[in-house]
């Protein structure tokens, strides 16, 4: 991979992340709806502009009808993981505070880099190491400026839950992107979750109408600006940079998070903040210039 390549598929894909932060601010503005319905509504509202997008994506060149196979197959396990990744955290924020779930779904590059050096043979370098350290001490520092605090036990626990989901998440989405275009790996996963979040919601008896219309524009721009155009965003990185280094940029929108909250909503910027985001940015630079080694031969 070209390094030119390297660098656009970071820089494209921290720009999907820091458009991540808007998803907090879309959840806020979309009560009364349910959790659920936030991810079903979240799905439905990206639909039409992922079929275009998947529509006029050009066909790739060299793809066989069994790699189209695969990466479809990815994608779809990349869906379920991340229903289950939205449903568990939205759960886990009503037995803890949204600090505290934010501040634990943020091990997620965490278990990306053990899954990946335990039985995908990957090969990160001690710098890597230092950049991910580094990033999980400023997500940490943010998270408790915000007013993360151990709980009940509960929340914790289906928060570090959602962490995991959200690992195998990037996983997946990164194994899809192998053999397909970002739009149609990210419709794949739309459809996949759609699909979930329907179920779900019936299972439960989640009204699925009668919100006002500040819900509605809210629920529509979490499908348009989070779903479609920053996911979309990370999508093409993962087909560039590592699924290791693409987990720690999305770390990101944490930042962005903090900033939007600023501004949207008067929520106050405390010094350690600034400390943390420091931190997490001096840590995806140092995990950028440390790309996986070659992998091992068998001998």
């Amino acid at each position: 991979m070209k390094q030119s390549d390297h660098s656009t598929g970071l820089t494209v894909t921290v720009l999907g992340a820091a458009l991540l932060g808007f998803a907090g601010i879309f959840v806020k503005w979309s009560a009364p709806a349910s959790p659920v319905m936030v991810g079903f509504y979240r799905m439905v509202f990206a639909l039409p502009g992922l079929l275009i997008l998947a529509w006029r994506s050009p066909k790739r060149q060299g793809i066989t009808p069994e790699a189209t196979q695969r990466g479809t197959f990815w994608a779809i396990a990349a869906g379920l993981c991340f229903t289950g990744d939205l449903w568990t955290w939205h759960v886990s924020m009503r037995y803890t505070t949204v600090a505290n779930a934010t501040l634990l779904v943020g091990l997620a590059p965490l278990w990306v880099a053990l899954i990946s050096v335990a039985f995908m043979s990957v090969r990160l370098r001690k710098r890597f190491w230092g950049g991910l350290v580094l990033a999980l001490a400023g997500a940490m520092v943010l998270g408790f400026a915000k007013g993360a605090r151990w709980g009940t036990g509960l929340g914790e626990l289906l928060g570090a839950i959602a962490s995991v989901w959200y690992a195998i998440f990037t996983l997946a989405i990164g194994k899809a992107r192998v053999h397909l275009s970002a739009p149609n790996a990210l419709l794949w996963v739309v459809l996949t979750c759609l699909v979930g979040f329907g179920f779900i919601g019936m299972a439960q008896g989640n009204a699925f109408s009668g919100f006002p219309p500040q819900a509605w524009l809210a629920l529509a721009g979490l499908g348009l600006v989070v779903q479609v155009l920053a996911w979309w965003f990370i999508t093409w990185g993962l087909g560039h940079i590592s699924s290791s280094l693409a987990s720690i940029g999305l770390l990101t929108q944490a930042i962005t998070t903090v900033l939007l909250g600023w501004v949207l909503l008067s929520e106050p910027v405390k010094p350690l903040q600034g400390i943390g985001a420091g931190l997490m940015l001096a840590g995806i630079a140092m995990a950028a210039l440390a790309p996986p080694m070659p992998k091992l031969k068998a001998q």
